[in-house]
């Protein structure tokens, strides 16, 4: 193959994921959404993607754990998602309204309960655990469960996409938050002063590591969406970096 050919090989390709993204972000699909009771209107501050704080992450109430078909394995953590309660007269609200929410946690399975009382999580069902604020802008608080229809959405971040140290000098991990467009992490490469690029390993939900040295290296990060879009920020993290810090890099358009 020729390298024009390749060249249009890849364009096809590239064009090909972006259209399957726009077509799975422009579909309604059906699904269920219950919610958590939180006392500061956020699912827990430690859940599956990682994130901690909600709020530090940016995500702030509008949050939402999924069933194991929707998490992905964590691939989904930072997608975004709009959803509405449907054909429900008595626990939706008048116009079904929507909500944007972000997956930030995983809603586990409970195989002892019935999927159709309290094993909301089973596999294969399609489930949104809610925050009780998001909740409350769609259905009615007193419903135990409400049929809701979804669909993928564009995220709109304020700032940057944030990277966030941690781990040791033989265990070097990034956690990668506030991310725009589709929010879904596919792929992440680091690079220091004193390395090319090396691609990152996911480790859970949307924390990736490294077994390279960094310490005292300037890092670069390039991320690449399911959308296949790739954005690179360049020497975000000083050479005097240190674990437990949070750097700014670049944002998807």
């Amino acid at each position: 193959m020729g390298a024009l050919q390749l060249h249009v090989f890849y364009l096809i390709l590239l064009l090909t994921i972006s259209s399957q993204v726009i077509s799975k972000q422009g579909e309604w699909k059906s699904a269920t959404a219950t919610y958590t009771k939180q006392a500061d209107a956020s699912i827990i501050t430690e859940g599956a993607c990682g994130y901690g704080d909600l709020y530090k992450a940016s995500y702030g109430k509008y949050s939402a754990g999924l069933s194991t078909m929707l998490f992905n394995k964590g691939s989904t953590c930072g997608a975004c998602f709009e959803v509405r309660c449907v054909d429900h007269i008595l626990w939706c609200l008048q116009g079904s309204p929507s909500v944007i929410l972000t997956a930030t946690d995983f809603c586990p399975p409970n195989y002892g309960l019935s999927s159709d009382y309290g094993g909301w999580c089973n596999f294969p069902k399609e489930h949104f655990e809610m925050s009780e604020a998001a909740f409350v802008e769609i259905a009615e608080k007193r419903a135990e469960i409400v049929p809701v229809q979804y669909k993928r959405v564009k995220c709109e971040r304020r700032g940057g996409m944030r990277f966030s140290m941690s781990g040791s000098a033989h265990f070097f991990q990034v956690l990668i938050t506030n991310v725009g467009l589709d929010g879904e992490v596919v792929g992440v490469k680091v690079k220091g002063s004193k390395t090319g690029w090396m691609p990152m390993a996911r480790n859970w939900g949307q924390n990736w590591h490294s077994n390279i040295n960094l310490v005292g290296q300037p890092l670069s990060f390039e991320v690449t969406a399911s959308t296949g879009r790739t954005v690179a920020s360049y020497s975000v993290a000083p050479a005097n970096w240190q674990f437990g810090q949070t750097f700014e890099g670049k944002q998807f358009k």
